[in-house]
């Protein structure tokens, strides 16, 4: 038995579990890596396909690049292929991969060949890639090529080695993806030579290549990388392996790569050269990008230039993290010490020695505080360094501002000089002072500084002496000009830092603000319809765009509102179709059809994708939306994910209690025909049978005895008959009260009258009082309401005991009440005795549906009246019918006590 230090780790498996998962869910991709064109990836990729169509195995080449090559269009023969895809553009016809046919055509193995190509614009997703991608998620199985300069993560890697930088590229998941690896080699020499032949290019293109791209040393170079860079994929597998199995091995201690961007173009160079360290470490890395007050001034290419490395970041498998602050340095080292992050790398400063001195660098300062952590700093190439517009974005500050602080420095100039007589000039240089923070707290850090120097003119021009020279006369003044400027600018830079956090907290605020009333509105919207409205509203509101929301009906997503100007049509449709299949972000600013005219995302929750939220593309460059809009739209889209699901859980807990219901009330029926119904027809069935049987042998009286008992029974079910069939048209709202007025008088004896033959020798005590008004009722309905109110009190009274049937004008309604003297009923049914076939058992209970009681609110209930029960003081039930001759209210019940039971219509009291 294997001691416990032998066992596999638990952790382990998971990845393996969920590797193994997603390969029973997806195709297999192999991949056949070459470190430069020519070496025979497709060649031996054509090779492969052949042996599976040997092994049975429907194959077909969905795009493959022969070049002219002889031996590869040879291996083409005989292999069924796709017909390709044509494409209009800019006047020139494009040869592309079907994605369509292909996923139509549903083989087993799939042959597309160039990994790393970028599809013409139009198509579905811009890059062959993602072709792959989707068709893996079909379930078919994949072999394709790829260059090792087209990875993400060695692109600036090849680009130092050979001098060119390569525009097609792919993320490093991708290749890590891939089920299978096979690596396609050639000697440096033997490729060369084959240029030469003309086997990887025409031979004017060839000599052209060897000279620039192809030089031996440019080859070995990049066979190199190839091999390292496989040989890396290949630990990676070996220490899954031996992580699941338990293979003792030297683990390495838990990295962690914090990676640190801004705006810099060295930003891209940063993320790629952690990924690399990360992966060499098996570490998680993250990317963070410290967001200032500083960040709206900076120029578009800055923050686009930002967005694209945490979107390139995210490709590559980081997980990026921004956050707010005013000093960079403090943000990193904190977040890092927090995070337990090992390794750091930042862009090294490219300001000028003075101001590093002056000013300090975050690679300093982050080197200086980071104690135990490994700092590593990446300079920038010249390229980038070239490209650099941070100083730029500041030269583009509009114009305005700066006059404005020269205008504050000259009314400080006007009370300066008029001051000059009662005031020493030492003590007016406040009011400069003053005008700098005015400056800087209304129009920011450089209209600030430059209030400072000319404060400092001003001063010397208009109040030191000599006045109106620059000149100076006593040497000691340059103390005071140079004490005046430096106070300026240290003034002019903490009021400036202040404003600016302020404008982020104002900012931050109002992004706050925004997403707490959408979630308060979305919390109060009751139904998916008002909160797909809710969420319209306010993304118009906050973001000025044209929202739509589309949900799925059955198989297809519909819109379920758009804004008057979105422009929906049969293209944008597509659009937000895929981003829900595949939930994924699609349309301006994702890698999946980008020319679209507006951008879906997905609204998705732990159960899945519920619906898609369409945002409109800016009119123009200034109204795209800031990373913090990005984010908060990102937000706003979580948010109306959940309100949907939400509701489409309530809708499906509504079905299911409704479902309940009706099993129960189908239950509680079918037990009521089966008891009280036989029971009836089995009396009647066994008299006639006695009466058949016996024909002559019965006396006269027996007779007519056996027929009356007979005759009870037909009239109970009957009743039992007709109060089913009466339920069922008053809760279909088939019946419609024919209304009239009727004296209360003639109701209580025409109940009585119908009633005679049951009453027998009952005793019945009728008060109703003098004067009563005639009320609008329908005069037939009310008698059945009445009547079943009076067969319960006779089912349930002694016989010896009287009932009592009262009538009384209350606060606007006539009430009329029909008391017992049976044994009442429980308080905790009082509420249910006028549900269908709801049934109290008590003594002398003979028997019923249980819709007698229904029947009479029903009715009551079309009248716009109420109808309640009370136990009796001293016994029995008192049950109450209150007719209204305007609104409903309430009416006092005489000798009652106890709780009442109400039932109203639903404008009623």
């Amino acid at each position: 038995m294997p001691v416990d230090g032998e066992r596999p780790r638990p952790e382990a498996f998971l990845p393996e579990a969920q590797a193994e998962e997603r390969r029973r869910e997806r195709g297999r991709l192999k991949l056949f890596l070459g470190y430069a064109a020519g070496v025979g990836k497709t060649y031996a990729m054509l090779e492969a396909a052949r042996g599976q169509v040997a092994h049975g195995r429907r194959v077909l080449v969905g795009y493959v690049e022969t070049h002219g090559r002889a031996e590869t269009e040879a291996l083409l023969t005989g292999l069924p292929t796709l017909p390709r895809r044509r494409v209009e553009y800019r006047g020139v016809t494009l040869e592309e991969f079907d994605l369509d046919g292909l996923l139509a055509a549903s083989p087993e193995l799939a042959i597309i060949d160039e990994l790393a190509h970028t599809n013409a614009p139009g198509s579905r997703h811009p890059k062959r890639c993602q072709d792959v991608a989707e068709v893996l998620a079909a379930g078919i199985d994949v072999f394709t090529t790829l260059n090792v300069q087209h990875i993400v993560s060695l692109n600036d890697v090849v680009a130092q080695i050979t001098g060119v930088t390569v525009r097609e590229t792919v993320p490093d998941r991708v290749v890590e993806a891939a089920d299978e690896v096979e690596l396609v080699d050639l000697p440096p020499d033997e490729l060369i030579q084959r240029l030469r032949e003309g086997k990887v290019y025409m031979p004017g293109q060839a000599a052209d290549a060897i000279q620039r791209f192809f030089r031996a040393g440019n080859l070995t170079a990049l066979r190199e990388l190839v091999l390292r860079y496989l040989a890396g994929h290949v630990d990676h597998a070996m220490r899954a392996y031996m992580g699941a199995h338990a293979i003792p091995g030297p683990w390495p201690a838990s990295e962690r790569v914090l990676v640190c961007v801004d705006g810099d173009p060295v930003g891209e160079r940063l993320v790629r050269a952690g990924r690399r360290l990360a992966a060499g470490l098996n570490a998680e890395w993250i990317v963070l990008h410290v967001e200032t007050g500083a960040q709206p001034t900076l120029s578009e290419a800055a923050q686009d230039r930002v967005a694209r490395t945490l979107r390139l970041a995210e490709e590559l498998g980081a997980r990026t993290v921004t956050l707010p602050g005013t000093n960079p340095s403090d943000e990193i080292i904190r977040y890092a010490r927090a995070q337990n992050v090992t390794k750091i790398f930042v862009g090294a400063s490219t300001r000028p020695r003075w101001a590093r001195w002056v000013r300090g660098s975050v690679a300093d300062q982050v080197i200086r505080a980071s104690g135990a952590m490994d700092v590593y700093v990446v300079s920038s190439p010249s390229e980038a360094a070239a490209e650099r517009d941070l100083p730029r974005a500041r030269r583009k500050e509009p114009l305005r501002p700066y006059l404005y602080s020269l205008g504050v420095v000259a009314l400080a100039t006007v009370l300066s000089t008029a001051l000059l007589g009662l005031l020493d000039a030492a003590n007016l240089t406040i009011l400069y002072l003053l005008a700098v923070v005015i400056t800087a707290l209304q129009w920011g850090r450089g209209p600030a500084v430059a209030a400072a120097a000319a404060g400092v003119l001003a001063y010397d021009f208009f109040l030191v002496p000599p006045r109106y020279s620059f000149a100076v006369s006593d040497t000691q003044y340059l103390l005071t000009f140079a004490g005046l400027l430096v106070v300026g600018i240290v003034v002019s830079t903490l009021s400036g830092r202040a404003r600016e956090q302020t404008q982020a907290i104002r900012r931050r605020e109002a992004y706050t603000t925004a997403l707490y009333a959408l979630s308060n509105d979305l919390a109060a919207a009751r139904g998916v319809d008002r909160i797909v409205d809710v969420v319209l509203r306010h993304t118009a509101a906050t973001f000025g765009r044209d929202a739509a929301v589309f949900l799925p009906a059955g198989d297809a997503l519909r819109p379920a509102l758009t804004a008057p100007k979105f422009p929906l049509d049969e293209n944008e449709l597509a659009v937000a179709s895929y981003a829900f299949r595949h939930g994924e972000p699609a349309g301006p600013g994702t890698d999946t059809l980008p020319g679209a005219r507006a951008r879906y995302l997905p609204l998705k929750t732990a159960q899945g994708v519920v619906g898609v939220l369409g945002v409109t593309r800016p009119s123009s460059e200034e109204e795209r939306l800031s990373q913090e809009q990005r984010r908060l739209l990102q937000a706003f889209a979580s948010q109306a994910a959940l309100a949907i699901e939400r509701a489409n859980l309530a809708d499906v807990s509504q079905q299911l209690e409704v479902s309940r219901e009706t099993e129960k009330l189908q239950s509680a029926l079918l037990n009521s025909i089966s008891h009280d119904l036989r029971t009836p027809l089995a009396s009647i069935t066994g008299t006639i049978t006695s009466l058949a049987e016996t024909d002559g042998l019965l006396d006269a009286a027996t007779r007519r005895e056996l027929l009356e008992a007979a005759k009870e029974q037909a009239d109970a079910l009957n009743r039992r008959v007709t109060n089913l069939l009466e339920m069922t048209r008053l809760g279909g709202g088939a019946v419609r009260p024919r209304v009239e007025r009727a004296d209360i008088e003639d109701l209580v004896g025409a109940v009585l009258t119908q009633m005679g033959e049951a009453l027998g020798s009952r005793e019945i005590h009728v008060t109703v009082e003098p004067d009563l008004p005639q009320i609008p009722l329908d005069f037939v309905l009310m008698i059945q309401a009445l009547t079943n109110v009076l067969d319960n009190a006779l089912r349930y009274t002694p016989p010896d005991a009287p009932i009592e049937v009262r009538a009384w004008w209350g606060d606007g309604e006539v009430c009329i009440q029909i008391a017992d003297r049976g044994p009442g009923v429980p308080r905790d049914q009082l509420a249910r005795i006028f549900d269908k076939f709801h049934r109290v058992a008590r003594p002398g209970d003979a028997g019923g549906v249980g819709l007698g009681l229904a029947i009479s609110a029903g009715i009551v209930e079309l009248h716009r009246g109420r109808i309640w029960a009370e136990n009796r003081s001293g016994g029995g039930l008192a049950v109450t019918v209150a007719l209204p001759l305007g609104g409903p209210r309430r009416a006092p019940a005489p000798e009652t006590s106890g709780v009442e039971s109400p039932r109203r219509a639903a404008n009623g009291g």
